[in-house]
């Protein structure tokens, strides 16, 4: 059974950091790929950034430059280290197993985190 457990959001303001984790069990962690997505209020969730099992990341454009994927094999972990956030960034974040890359995820999703940032 496929668990993800997401931690570290909170409030910040803007130009400000966050480091999102992320816990993940129920498949060999280090064979997948893992990526994170968001979910604004009224808006569909959409991809931030992903990691391979070999540790290349990818990342939207919107985040590309602020935002740093990366992965922890041997404590089954991804984060999420977030700088210069914007108010845009505001949402929910999860993380996912990927079953294709770069975006394509499980149907699996853990109950998120949100992030909150103020102008």
């Amino acid at each position: 059974q496929v668990q993800l457990i997401e931690s570290g959001g909170g409030l910040v303001q803007a130009g400000g950091s966050l480091r999102l984790s992320c816990a993940a069990s129920g498949r060999t962690f280090s064979r997948f790929h893992m990526a994170w997505f968001r979910q604004a209020p009224g808006k569909e969730r959409e991809l931030v950034a992903s990691i391979s099992s070999g540790g290349t990341g990818y990342y939207v454009d919107s985040v590309q430059g602020r935002f740093t994927i990366s992965r922890d094999n041997a404590k089954n972990t991804v984060y999420l280290q977030m700088n210069s956030l914007k108010p845009e960034d505001t949402a929910v974040y999860y993380c996912t197993f990927l079953r294709a890359w770069p975006q394509t995820p499980y149907d699996e999703w853990g109950q998120g985190t949100q992030v909150t940032v103020s102008s």
